[in-house]
């Protein structure tokens, strides 16, 4: 599996980009899971469903699964430490060819960035590029307008096949193998969880 990150402020249009690029691979043969970061409490699941009431009962996990689809909905007795995006690709079908990562901006993961110049209502931003050596290409409307120096690769934002072609062209550097301490992470946090 291949795994990049795309990391970007609120509003830039990494959903939209995303959703492209998703839409390219795809066309191209390539199989994509998603992992996307959500900052507040969130469900997916619909009041008054089996699956729902389930939980509603307390029970720890619900796993539904039809001849299309299969969604897994793990609940926390309490607000447990953030996972990590490791934690996260961990949970994949590891036979997928691309798991990207929407959010987690502050992960080790190789992203990138998505960048529009904020408008003049809007408050100033930095480049995440600038202080985050995980971040290996900036995909811009104003590549013109940012003239960063050194080795990260501008791309068009208005192109997302463009994009796509750059991460296949460059895919040996997104091969993901695991995260070294991500088995001991996941033993204690299940035997944690099984124990309660």
């Amino acid at each position: 599996m291949k795994a990049i990150g795309f990391a970007g402020y609120s509003g830039a249009g990494k959903t939209t980009v995303l959703e492209q690029v998703i839409r390219l691979l795809r066309e191209r043969g390539e199989r994509v899971s998603v992992v996307k970061h959500a900052h507040h409490g969130f469900d997916v699941d619909l009041p008054g469903k089996d699956s729902w009431r389930h939980r509603q009962a307390g029970a720890f996990e619900v796993l539904v699964v039809s001849d299309q689809r299969l969604a897994l909905m793990r609940e926390f007795e309490q607000a447990c430490p953030e996972l990590s995006v490791h934690d996260m690709l961990a949970e994949l079908d590891p036979s997928v060819d691309w798991a990207i990562v929407e959010g987690f901006k502050t992960s080790d993961l190789p992203k990138i960035e998505i960048w529009r110049e904020p408008q003049a209502h809007e408050k100033p931003r930095t480049l995440r590029c600038l202080e985050d050596a995980a971040v290996v290409a900036v995909a811009t409307d104003d590549a013109d307008r940012l003239r960063l120096n050194g080795p990260l690769t501008m791309l068009d934002l208005n192109d997302p096949a463009t994009i796509v072609d750059w991460m296949q062209a460059h895919a040996g550097r997104f091969a993901y193998a695991g995260h070294p301490d991500r088995s001991t992470q996941q033993q204690q946090r299940h035997s944690k969880e099984s124990s309660r």
